[in-house]
């Protein structure tokens, strides 16, 4: 399954049924779960530890040292859950000493042509990525995040589960679980209600997120004077619940 063009470093790990392509090359310190489809002219350099069933497309760059002007050769990595798709030229650099020393994705992603993820970048699972959507360094984002084509995230900045950032969308502050935002700074509009049915979410409970929605950003009020009615709603869903404690652990600040 490895092509005799590619270059496969002693020591690294390939699990079963490992497909790799040709002019690809794959460092000592790279460990690849079962089943991975590696196409050709790909590099992949570690500590970087792959799981199962993932497929990276040609050109990608994965596990490279990251562009941070601090990094000065330290032993960072990064680890990447199952199942993830990184379509052509996607770049994915790994951790920093100033951070966790990791860079980590989780599973069931689709990372569309062009996309990037800086160093020390948390990714839940399942979200999607389009065309050179960009993150900056120690970006977190959750389940279930939709970024559009050439959107971005400022470094530090975290995005919430079930989150959509429209097309050309930037975005300089955290951005709360299930909200809809675009333009440049972002700006909130409404919530991702088409992707909270289509996940199975109970009419209750997204009529319960939209309410809390109006609280924050349809009443002109401050975060402190919603809050009490937040601690409300957030006694009817547990969804609420998550909504409010995002806000509450926000170091940035949430999009207004």
């Amino acid at each position: 399954m490895i092509h005799p063009q590619a270059i496969v470093e002693p020591g690294a790990q390939l699990g079963k049924n490992v497909s790799v392509g040709p002019w690809t090359y794959i460092g000592h310190d790279v460990e690849i779960g079962d089943d991975c489809v590696i196409g050709s002219h790909v590099v992949i350099k570690g500590p970087t530890k792959i799981g199962k069933g993932n497929r990276i497309f040609q050109y990608g760059s994965i596990g490279e040292e990251c562009q941070d002007k601090k990094y000065a050769g330290e032993d960072t990595r990064l680890v990447i859950g199952d199942n993830n798709v990184f379509r052509e030229c996607v770049t994915v650099h790994r951790g920093t000493v100033q951070d966790q020393s990791l860079t980590q994705i989780g599973s069931n992603n689709l990372f569309m042509a062009y996309a990037h993820v800086a160093h020390d970048c948390m990714i839940g699972d399942n979200c999607i990525f389009a065309n050179n959507a960009t993150l900056a360094g120690h970006v977190h984002v959750g389940d279930w995040v939709i970024f559009g084509g050439m959107s971005g995230a400022h470094q530090f900045c975290h995005i919430g589960s079930h989150a959509f950032i429209a097309g050309g969308a930037i975005v300089l502050k955290d951005t709360p679980p299930f909200v809809m935002a675009s333009g440049y700074p972002v700006s909130p509009f409404g919530i991702n209600t088409e992707g909270l049915k289509r996940r199975g979410f109970e009419k209750q409970d997204i009529l319960a997120i939209r309410r809390a929605y109006k609280e924050v950003y349809r009443k002109s009020q401050t975060l402190a004077e919603a809050m009490p009615a937040l601690t409300e709603l957030a006694k009817e869903s547990k969804h609420v619940q998550s909504f409010v404690d995002f806000i509450n652990n926000s170091s940035r600040g949430i999009i207004r």
